[in-house]
């Protein structure tokens, strides 16, 4: 697999590595991650051009992530009910559409790279959501520099030993991922503690008035 994905980006270069960006941004399984990751390590030997393998990695994400957004503003729920039919997407669905109700843009935002896997049903669910376009292109494209940026820039760093950055990558992300749930979670938790003391002391108060 890794000797494929490698025969790949040499023989194409960018090409390869815009449309996997672009296909990937579309809920379709492909390791674009590690791509980059090789497209910098092939920047690092001289075999690519870092502006043009840069450039097709940031473009593909972005056309990939405004296609999905047009896709479920113009299909609307029909699209978002017909993407929750199997039981493994519905979860991924039901998370998406939290993240936009919750969060709109700054969810878009961490979806394209500290929540990668669930970027793609993030576009459509605020594409359906009738999230402004200019919002969400604004953090789309952020996210997506960012994305772009640590993978490449990973891949040219230590293009030596590029299998073993890719497990370190892929643990890194898990890592910030949970840390961000936990940080939500606490967030949570000390609103929905404040908002109970608050409705106890109304109650209290409401008690005291009738009382007297």
């Amino acid at each position: 697999m890794t000797d494929t994905l490698f025969a790949l980006v040499t023989s194409y270069g960018a090409i390869v590595v815009f449309a996997s960006a672009y296909l990937s941004c579309l809920a379709i399984p492909i390791p674009t991650s590690f791509m980059m990751l090789a497209a910098g390590a092939f920047v690092a030997a001289g075999d690519l051009i870092f502006w043009q393998v840069y450039s097709a990695a940031f473009f593909g994400a972005v056309a990939g992530d405004q296609t999905g957004f047009h896709l479920g503003r113009w299909g609307g729920s029909p699209v978002v009910e017909r993407l929750s039919r199997r039981p493994s997407r519905r979860k991924l669905v039901d998370r998406a559409q939290l993240t936009i109700d919750q969060h709109g843009g700054i969810g878009v935002f961490f979806s394209t790279w500290l929540f990668a896997p669930l970027g793609p049903w993030v576009n459509f669910i605020a594409g359906a959501a009738k999230l402004h376009w200019g919002r969400f292109t604004l953090w789309d494209i952020l996210g997506e520099a960012i994305w772009v940026s640590v993978y490449i820039g990973l891949g040219y760093a230590f293009a030596a030993n590029i299998s073993t950055v890719a497990e370190i990558a892929g643990n890194v992300v898990g890592i910030l991922a949970a840390l961000a749930l936990a940080a939500a979670m606490a967030f949570w938790l000390r609103h929905a503690i404040k908002h109970h003391k608050e409705q106890l002391a109304k109650g209290l108060s409401e008690g005291t008035s009738e009382n007297i």
